[in-house]
């Protein structure tokens, strides 16, 4: 009776190793399920550089993580010189995330069709899936104008080498596999009118990941009902923990009591040398939020920003902004 018992529970256990290597190859080998990259070859017409340099820069920020950063000043301004360069470990990753060179230095091999799938569908030149720090999940919503304008962009950037090879990113399992099912094809948006106010702050608010950011995360996903609620978690080495802000039109712990002037101001604060300049003591408030990149976007489109918002669902939810690490608690 008992030697059969050992057979049954060996049977069980052999079975759920082939289900479970079974899944994981199916993982490995089914995704990241998304078409080729286009083919096609995109004028740099100075409007289209132009117009991408404003994006990059300004409205998605990625250059905040694909720089250097001088961690000495609040909001991190980045290292004049190392625009794009990438190199740095992405924190808080399970595993190892390095940030990839994304200045001609490394694109010369991408075709304008893989820089662009890059961006909207989540997957490199090789096919293999990105990381979604990188809000590819959001940029995959960029209009067809606005995406050829980064890739342009892109390659009109000065070429900056790396003084050493960028270490190859390698994330713990189950994250491995689990990232190869996030990329998905692209769903271009039409390029908003620019008369329909609201409809531009939707538009520019997705494309720079601000629901992305002011989110809470719940097991690798957006908690559902607290979009825009903030709580999102931050780790800043050596200073401690950032959150980002309630920023629903909740009057308590939101910005429902914020103006417009109050809002475009916050953002304006930074733009000066000043303000890109404000130094911060280990131990002191320190922020992951790219006020110095978005210091650079037009009142216009922060306006636009400022009236969608306002249309969101309030939601209250106090945020704690930062809290030190540990030994500076002590």
């Amino acid at each position: 009776m008992m030697k059969k018992l050992f057979i049954v529970f060996g049977g069980i256990v052999l079975l759920l190793v082939l289900v479970i290597v079974g899944g994981m190859a199916y993982l490995q080998t089914a995704f990241p399920k998304v078409s080729p990259a286009p083919s096609f070859t995109i004028d740099q017409t100075p409007e289209r550089v132009a117009r991408g340099e404003y994006l990059v820069k300004h409205v998605m920020a990625c250059l905040d993580c694909h720089s250097e950063k001088n961690r000495a000043f609040y909001s991190q301004p980045i290292v004049p010189g190392t625009e794009g360069k990438g190199g740095k470990m992405f924190p808080g990753v399970p595993g190892k995330l390095y940030m990839p060179n994304i200045t001609p230095a490394a694109l010369s091999s991408w075709t304008d069709g893989q820089i662009l799938h890059s961006i909207t569908a989540g997957v490199g030149k090789d096919g293999e899936p990105l990381a979604p720090m990188m809000p590819f999940t959001e940029y995959r919503y960029l209009s067809k104008q606005d995406a050829a304008a980064i890739v342009a962009y892109l390659r009109s950037m000065p070429a900056i080498s790396n003084e050493q090879p960028i270490p190859e990113s390698s994330l713990n399992f189950p994250l491995n596999l689990i990232f190869r099912t996030i990329p998905k094809d692209p769903e271009p948006s039409a390029q908003p009118d620019p008369a329909e106010k609201v409809a531009v702050g939707k538009y520019l608010t997705q494309i720079a990941g601000c629901k992305f950011c002011h989110t809470q995360m719940v097991q690798g996903k957006m908690a559902e009902g607290m979009e825009f609620a903030g709580g999102h978690e931050f780790p800043v080495p050596d200073y401690g923990t950032t959150r980002s802000a309630n920023i629903t039109p909740d009057d308590e712990t939101g910005i429902g009591d914020w103006d417009e002037d109050d809002f475009i101001g916050m953002f304006k604060t930074f733009a000066d040398s000043m303000g890109r300049q404000i130094p911060v003591k280990i131990g002191e408030k320190q922020t992951e939020m790219p006020w110095t990149l978005y210091a650079g976007m037009t009142e216009e489109d922060l306006s636009a920003i400022y009236a969608y918002l306002q249309t969101v669902k309030p939601v209250k939810n106090e945020v704690e902004i930062f809290t030190p690490t540990d030994e500076e608690v002590r």
